[in-house]
């Protein structure tokens, strides 16, 4: 049992699943599942209850039975872990804000950090805690560059296309490209579900990839049983993706399953091995999350977002990613209302991944029905930039015309480049400054003619064909 007192009033809590939802910041879906808190003191309760209990028991008291909690907990590091466990929540906020923490963290401490710590934790953190932790923790990832490095704000190209037109797609990048954007991954969202679709596609990105000497990853977002059945049609995949939630029912409803997950990454891992001479780095995973998920699914057995979002994190961990992101307002206004509860589901879903070691980027966005504007993902991009965020989207635009959500935009990205002094992967921005009118200041590339005469518009149609 979990107790506290709030003016006067005693508040209990019967299990830890019961306090980290109660300890939640306000959030839409955690009052559609009926676990939020029923008033602001009974929240502050449920933080002070969670406050004061060791990260030992939370350790101990899983919030599900489930193949994840066994595969997390079996890859947990017991060792590591001994240095913390006697700590209360409280006193680990205070050690993820210290000075000393990144030293202690990089000597391994992530791998001893399991989602619901990592989740209780940011329970009882302001946004500028979140913020001001994050932005001390580096996690570097290699594929075909490096990612994840200080001074390196990656983005992903999301060249999508209602119809999968290769020639569409393919222009889109090439635009990415001329504002140094695409370090991160060229990565498409296929409108057809099919091997034929996402092998037509990932040879069109490949031979972008080949003719521009572009040093970057390509990936077509689709189911992990489709992309691998275009490996097998020998379709090259740079990086295998899949969207993750965080309970075994809820990736059974997505139609994958731990073993499936680590099947893919063994075939990726024999074709890469084939192609060692394309590759700097091992790390070819890709993995998205976001809050709400379960909840959508009917599959979230009454555990709040947040502890949900982290344990998504941990089933990527699982898999040494090269790139993982929360899909933050993507779902909808029944998980997540309006522009507070984006803003603050972003700001949580980074800083968790990042304790837990992993490579964190966000798709900053949100659906046409919610309470948001692009004044709202503005501000949240510059907050995730300050908090040493891995990597964006760039859409053209921002507004993705086969998803129908509004997302950033390529001049985005430059902009918060400029703005935080930073750059694109160090591989990429060496073949940026190869080409002739890169001018980092301005965020543009400004091609010769020769540069399109090679991979332009005219010869947009032959590509991947």
């Amino acid at each position: 049992m979990y107790k506290a007192l709030v003016g006067g009033e005693r508040f209990r809590f019967d299990s830890l699943k019961e306090v980290l939802a109660k300890a939640n910041e306000i959030k839409s879906g955690d009052e559609l599942a009926g676990i939020a808190a029923r008033s602001d003191s009974e929240r502050i309760a449920a933080k002070i209850a969670l406050s004061e209990e060791t990260l030992a028991r939370i350790h101990g008291e899983p919030v599900i039975e489930d193949a994840i909690t066994d595969a997390v907990h079996a890859a947990h590091d017991e060792v590591g872990f001994r240095s913390i466990s006697a700590l209360t929540v409280g006193e680990f906020r205070e050690v993820v804000l210290s000075e000393s923490f990144p030293t202690e963290w990089n000597g391994g401490l992530a791998s001893a950090i399991g989602p619901e710590i990592a989740a209780a934790t940011a329970k009882l953190m302001s946004d500028l805690d979140l913020i001001v932790a994050a932005s001390r923790l580096q996690v570097v990832t290699k594929c075909r560059n490096t990612q994840g490095e200080r001074g390196v704000f990656g983005c992903r190209i999301q060249p999508n296309h209602p119809t999968d037109d290769v020639t569409g797609i393919m222009l889109s990048a090439l635009d990415g490209l001329m504002y140094g954007c695409g370090d991160a991954v060229i990565g498409v969202n296929p409108a057809t579900e099919s091997p034929d679709t996402v092998g037509r596609v990932l040879h069109a990105i490949h031979d972008l990839i080949e003719l521009t000497g572009a040093p970057t990853q390509s990936c077509v977002l689709s189911h992990i049983t489709t992309q691998l059945a275009a490996l097998e049609r020998g379709a090259p995949v740079d990086l295998l993706f899949q969207s993750v939630a965080g309970s075994e029912a809820a990736n059974r409803s997505f139609g994958i399953s731990l073993d499936m997950l680590a099947e893919g990454r063994d075939a990726v891992a024999e074709s890469h091995r084939r192609r060692a001479h394309e590759f700097v780095g091992e790390q070819f995973m890709y993995f998205e999350t976001g809050q709400g998920s379960a909840l959508s699914a009917d599959a979230h057995h009454g555990v709040d977002q947040l502890t949900l979002e982290a344990r998504a994190q941990s089933v990527a961990r699982l898999y040494d990613p090269f790139l993982v992101n929360s899909v933050v307002g993507f779902i909808g206004p029944e998980y997540l209302a309006n522009s507070r509860q984006i803003t603050r589901a972003g700001l949580e879903d980074h800083f968790v991944g990042k304790l837990m070691g992993l490579p964190m980027g966000c798709d900053v966005c949100y659906t046409n029905h919610v309470d948001s504007d692009q004044n709202d993902n503005d501000n949240l991009l510059a907050l995730l930039g300050l908090a040493g965020c891995m990597f964006v989207m760039g859409v053209p635009a921002g507004d993705d015309v086969m998803l129908n959500y509004q997302s950033t935009s390529y001049h985005d990205v430059a902009s918060v480049r400029k703005l935080l002094g930073s750059g694109p992967a160090p591989e990429f921005a060496s073949w940026l400054s190869e080409q002739r009118g890169w001018d980092p200041a301005q965020g543009i590339l400004e091609l010769p003619e020769q540069w399109w005469a090679a991979v332009g518009a005219r010869s947009l149609p032959a590509i991947g064909a």
